[in-house]
């Protein structure tokens, strides 16, 4: 199933991508008040009528796709996790970690699969990064690595999008990877059921129509099991919680490629679908 979140006549409502169209799912998802992490904590007690939910539906050409979950507790992200990446890290004098790198993206980044992003006037340097990104689909602690998968709600597709000068000012990363607007992802939720093997699926991301990335997931250091094991130990994981697994290789600040008003970035993922967002310039703020 594609679980989304779309907006028609002025109305955001949840859905599920058929084809060509969405369906509404707000009557069938009665109850989540419209919320896709209250679905998904309830997803198994709902998935009879979400699957037998025919009407109202809608063209895709004629709604607005919005980010797949607005709502979450938690964004996550881990750094450096494809070989290739840390070696070009490496070479501009980043050291590889020894262990796995978490930071965090604040969830007020997050925003449609096919909206603008902010060039913020504070930055000059903003990247992107094309990743795998996973929906946690309920509460867990201390899950085992043989056990990980069966806490996965689905996968999206998830651009973090990064200043990398304010990244630097900060061994957290934090402030860096959580510019408003930096957050692009969906462009809808493919439960975990109809996904063979996350770990075998190609990613890309063009620049202008130029390809820039192209790697498998099955590249990461550390798997999806592995980060689940690992942030587990550390933190409850709640359902709608976002974790994105890491970038391939040539990233923007590798080839001194930065952002500029009017570039089109669009990142694929292999049965999951794209996002393609234009960068625009921050406009002035009076106070």
């Amino acid at each position: 199933m594609k679980l989304a979140r779309f907006t028609q006549d002025g109305k955001t409502r949840l859905g599920k991508v058929v084809g060509d169209d969405v369906v509404d799912l707000d009557a069938a998802a009665e109850g989540c008040g419209g919320s896709m992490r209250a679905l998904i904590a309830r997803f198994d007690e709902l998935r009879p009528a979400l699957e037998a939910a025919t009407k109202p539906r809608f063209a895709l050409s004629e709604v607005r796709i919005e980010a797949p979950i607005a709502d979450p507790q938690k964004y996550l992200a881990i750094g450096m996790n494809y070989q290739a990446h840390a070696d070009e890290a490496a070479a501009a004098g980043i050291k590889a970690p020894d262990s796995q790198l978490w930071f965090n993206k604040q969830v007020s980044c997050i925003t449609g699969p096919y909206d603008d992003v902010v060039i913020p006037a504070a930055s000059d340097k903003v990247d992107y990064e094309a990743e795998l990104g996973f929906v946690i689909g309920r509460r867990c602690r201390h899950v085992s690595r043989e056990d990980a998968r069966s806490v996965i709600a689905g996968y999206i597709v998830t651009n973090d999008v990064t200043a990398r000068d304010w990244q630097f000012r900060s061994p957290t990363f934090t402030l860096g990877k959580s510019f408003d607007t930096h957050g692009p992802i969906g462009p809808w939720i493919v439960t975990d059921d109809e996904v063979a093997d996350p770990h075998n699926l190609m990613l890309t991301l063009s620049l202008n129509g130029e390809e820039r990335q192209r790697s498998s997931t099955g590249d990461m250091i550390y798997d999806i099991y592995d980060q689940i094991a690992y942030l587990s130990t550390v933190m409850t994981l709640e359902p709608g919680d976002i974790v994105a697994t890491g970038t391939p290789a040539n990233v923007g600040i590798a080839t001194g490629t930065f952002m500029r008003p009017g570039d089109v970035v669009r990142v694929e993922i292999e049965g999951l679908g794209a996002i393609e967002n234009k960068f625009v310039a921050e406009q002035e703020v009076k106070p």
